[in-house]
């Protein structure tokens, strides 16, 4: 990891160092900026620069202004797997776009911590899952990998400093050798020793990745290397919820905690030592090659170019995906009584050691073959293919090998007028340690012109094997033996898009749902669950520069299913923004964000499982942070004063009211963030 970081550090001061060189013709990217009054897809400082470009009377000598309109270059990227291609994003008005946990998430207490949906998600992925995502959102994925396209090499680098010493660093780099190339990296960095012992977090996630299309336009390659190390000290909450309102420990490191209270803590965020928590670590390979069979077809540019056209009808293709993981909780101060209490685990000593792991090395082979029937639309496909995953897993029960044959197919229409997009995909496991698991999908969107739109309707039926985590066979299963069912799970729902309002419903309906009733047993619902879930969101203007970003969701469920959800969660933020003086962009106001009171789940430190309880209410004030952001060119700050709500009077001033994530997990007091973000464009 040290090399890693090194080498990274090299290439941002080399393209740091380049970005500040001017060249003759310096191209500046097409940053979309929704405060802008401008076009989102051209440059927001065109307009301003065109009306100054004059061009010099006939009859006299003079220099003509250059016009950067004309030199602006547009760097689009894609997402694995899709076919729409997305401009940069460089509005400030949503923080939430720059900092790492979204805001319909709660974390607990600490950046880096374990963290959970406030509006429910189920898990829709059929086959084979470890069952470990509590740490998801923090973690570099294949599927939100960009591919980009630019002919200028990009950079971005930002950093934020936050109290308690909460540090975060993003890095990534991309360029095109070669119109036929695009190679780039990102990195990122979280380290937060936390406001109470025994809760720093460290996280490392590295990604490399590349694109080749051959000169002929018939063979294609994608790759990326992906990995992340997750380390996240466990204290398993606070002993006394009491004890945050006595005025002598206004020093929360000073409040005693379940786990880990014997360690020697430094508040160092260099110190990354994990004494008792979870170390999650993985590495993953991907790699894509395609060869295409179809017409021919050429355009001469000059005497000495030619562009080379092919249009698809038919492509075979073969993917490579190999994956190795590691969970690992360790304990090096153990409590018997608390173990033998929360786990029923028997230690020998009243302090000793304790220790749980389990690996999984994954190797994936597919072949498909897509049929083109439309020749000049390569958005509209049909794909048909098969997958063999072969599997292995260690533990102190020795290792274990299983498999996975799938077969799945895809239709895609994309027309090439751009209204309409319909998705249909299937999976089947017809073999192997998930066998009989599908996967069903379909998704009909239709844009509906710049007033009304789209409209996407999207349908989900998944039968599913518990994740491997309640299998008797897993390192983490600590309770009685079980047999389970398959999980079915159903989802529909629509969503409108337009510059008037956005709108959302959503309905899931699962059977033979699995969760941890506790924090050894799991356990399995017999009745139905449905989950109604509908969402608004909206900007108000409320005069000539002061805007309301409003969003509203309700969620409501049976109260005796044990999906535990809170049925409001609003976020609103109240802004002056605008630009001004022709390059400053600013967005300075107050957020509030809100959701009602809840029976939030308990969370087992050893397993990294959110567990069902019914005897803790969560009722917390709303969230206020007040914030002033801004941008300049391709610089962004950001200054927020975050959990203004925990103000108190009592036994003198203070920001000691806290909130509550999940029982026992205070969330932080008063926070002071300063960020900043530069795109460079080299």
């Amino acid at each position: 990891m040290i090399k890693i970081l090194c080498t990274i550090s090299v290439l941002l001061i080399g393209f740091t160092g380049f970005a500040q060189v001017q060249p003759t013709k310096k191209k500046a990217p097409v940053l979309s900026d929704q405060n802008s009054t401008s076009n989102p897809n051209t440059n927001p400082n065109s307009n301003d620069q065109a009306q100054q470009s004059v061009a010099p009377r006939k009859d006299s000598i003079g220099f003509e202004r250059r016009n950067d309109a004309k030199d602006s270059i547009n760097i689009t990227y894609r997402y694995l797997d899709s076919l729409r291609r997305n401009n940069l994003d460089s509005s400030i008005n949503d923080f939430s776009r720059y900092y790492v946990v979204p805001s319909d998430y709660q974390y607990l207490g600490n950046n880096g911590a374990a963290a959970f949906p406030l509006i429910f998600k189920p898990y829709l992925k059929a086959g084979f899952d470890p069952g470990f995502h509590a740490f998801d959102v923090y973690k570099f994925t294949f599927e939100n990998t960009k591919f980009y396209k630019t002919n200028r090499p990009f950079s971005m680098l930002s950093y934020q400093l936050a109290s308690g010493k909460e540090q975060m660093l993003k890095a990534g780099h991309t360029q095109n050798p070669s119109p036929r190339i695009n190679v780039g990296f990102d990195y990122r960095l979280i380290t937060a020793p936390g406001f109470f012992v025994t809760q720093n977090t460290n996280h490392n996630s590295y990604r490399l990745f590349g694109s080749f299309q051959g000169k002929r336009k018939r063979y294609q390659a994608s790759t990326i290397m992906v990995g992340n190390n997750i380390r996240a000290s466990e204290n398993g909450g606070i002993q006394n919820d009491t004890l945050l309102a006595d005025p002598n420990r206004k020093d929360r490191f000073s409040v005693p905690v379940n786990m880990g209270n014997s360690a020697e803590y430094r508040r160092n965020p260099f110190v990354t030592t994990v004494s008792t928590g979870n170390t999650y670590k993985d590495f993953n390979f991907f790699l894509r090659q395609s060869y295409d069979l179809g017409k021919r077809d050429s355009i001469a540019i000059n005497d000495s170019t030619t562009e080379y056209l092919f249009y698809p009808k038919l492509r075979i293709q073969h993917t490579l995906t190999t994956s190795n993981n590691r969970y690992r909780f360790s304990d090096v101060i153990a409590d018997s009584s608390l173990y033998q209490d929360w786990y029923r685990i028997t230690l020998r000593d009243s302090i000793d050691s304790f220790k749980v792991e389990e690996n999984w090395t994954i190797i994936s082979n597919d072949f498909s073959l897509y049929q083109f029937p439309d020749t000049k639309n390569p958005s509209q496909f049909l794909m048909a293919g098969i997958t063999l995953q072969n599997m292995k897993a260690s533990n102190a029960a020795g290792e274990q090998k299983y498999y996975n044959l799938f077969l799945h197919g895809e239709y895609r229409n994309r027309t090439r007028n751009k209204k309409w997009d319909i998705l249909l995909k299937g999976e089947l496991y017809a073999n192997g340690l998930n066998s009989g698991d599908y996967l069903v999908q379909a998704n009909l969107e239709r844009y509906l012109g710049k007033k009304w739109g789209t409209l996407k309707l999207f349908f989900y039926n998944v039968n599913r094997t518990p994740s491997f985590v309640f299998d008797n066979r897993s390192a983490f299963h600590l309770g009685v033996d079980n047999n389970f069912k398959k999980e079915n799970i159903i989802s529909f729902g629509a969503v409108a898009n337009n510059s008037w309002i956005d709108l959302s419903f959503q309905n899931h309906l699962i059977s033979n749902y699995t969760y941890f009733e506790n924090y050894v047993d799991a356990a399995q619902y017999g009745n139905l669950i449905n989950v109604l879930q509908g969402s608004a969101s909206k900007k108000i203007r409320l005069a000539k520069r002061w805007s309301w970003y409003a969003e509203l969701a309700l969620q409501v469920t049976d109260q005796a299913a044990p999906v535990r959800v809170p049925l409001v969660y609003t976020r609103n933020r109240i802004a002056y923004e605008g630009r001004f003086f022709k390059n400053l962009y600013l967005h300075t106001g107050v957020e509030l964000r809100y959701y009602s009171s809840y029976n939030a789940n308990n969370y087992s430190p050893v397993t990294g499982q959110f567990t069902q309880q019914n005897e803790v209410l969560i009722k917390n004030r709303p969230d206020i942070h007040a914030f002033l952001h801004f941008r300049i060119r391709g610089f962004a700050g950001f200054l927020r004063a975050e959990n203004l709500n925990t103000m108190s009077f009592e036994n003198g001033f203070g920001f000691v009211k806290n909130n509550f994530a999940a029982p026992h997990y205070p969330t932080q007091g008063f926070i002071f963030r300063f960020g900043i973000q530069w795109w460079f464009v080299n």
